[in-house]
């Protein structure tokens, strides 16, 4: 019998920009220690992501010791970014969806590399104190719950059964050429492996390592699912066959988003348990 594993680690220093996969992270409060702490945006402080710009998929941010990071990308050379100073710099209201929050503009050096980058003006932010400035949905959070520059959850689960079964179904439609889909266009941080199809849709709270998590709703996915990271190019899958497969009241949905209750370390092949 197969036990449910841990087989994955995904974390993301800069939102919407390729990531690092780790042997093992700690899971704080707001997600995994280091993830989407960065994010790009508007000089207005409206939130940029590879649904208006696919190229950030070809940028990639590497975490430096303090909380920093090194942005890169294709023609643009590479950059060390130091954490700012909010007393240095002052905070930028950000917009994220229907919700705010405040957040340390990162300097001149990183506005100018990501506005010569994505070729229209652009600046990178700083999340400096998660623990006060986003407050997860209150429809699905309980007092205190916090959130990164992450979607709108702290974590996301994806089991790469249901990935399985999802490609199996893009093979037999419309777009089979497109397929198999790596699981990569979902952009986890966890995925897990030895658990039937689907079987995530039923968890209310799960362990992974040392971590117990609530499960608060599952993902619905957009545009992002359908450009491929190592070039850019959009395609229609995987949402034309989550369309025809996988409608739901949260959307096209893939993969679970995940509220830490109890934070701790995560290591690759760490056990999967379902609480309930």
């Amino acid at each position: 019998m197969t036990v449910p594993a841990l087989t994955a680690i995904h974390l993301y220093p800069v939102k919407s920009m390729a990531g690092e996969a780790p042997g093992e992270a700690v899971v704080e409060p707001w997600g995994l220690a280091g993830d989407r702490r960065w994010t790009a945006v508007r000089p207005d402080g409206r939130f940029l992501t590879q649904r208006q710009l696919p190229r950030l998929a070809l940028a990639a941010a590497h975490p430096l010791p303090g909380g920093g990071g090194r942005i890169s990308g294709p023609g643009a050379g590479t950059l060390d970014v130091p954490v700012p100073c909010a007393g240095e710099r002052g905070t930028l209201r950000v917009t994220l969806f229907r919700d705010g929050a405040e957040a340390v503009p990162a300097g001149p050096d990183a506005d100018a590399w990501l506005t010569d980058y994505l070729g229209t003006p652009a600046r990178l932010v700083h999340m400096d104190d998660p623990a006060v400035r986003r407050p997860v949905d209150p429809d699905y959070a309980r007092p205190g719950d916090r959130v990164s520059f992450a979607d709108g959850f702290p974590l996301l689960l994806t089991a790469q059964s249901s990935l399985d079964a999802l490609n199996s179904w893009v093979s037999e439609g419309r777009h089979a050429g497109e397929g198999p889909l790596p699981m990569d266009r979902f952009r986890p941080n966890v995925v897990v492996s030895g658990t039937p199809p689907w079987a995530e849709d039923g968890w209310r709270r799960v362990r992974l390592g040392e971590a117990v998590f609530r499960v608060a709703k599952p993902c619905g996915r957009c545009v992002v699912t359908t450009t491929d990271q190592r070039t850019g190019v959009r395609g229609h899958e995987p949402l034309h066959t989550l369309g025809r497969r996988r409608r739901r009241t949260a959307g096209l949905v893939f993969g679970q988003n995940l509220i830490p209750e109890h934070p701790g370390a995560l290591r690759l092949g760490d056990p999967v348990e379902v609480l309930a």
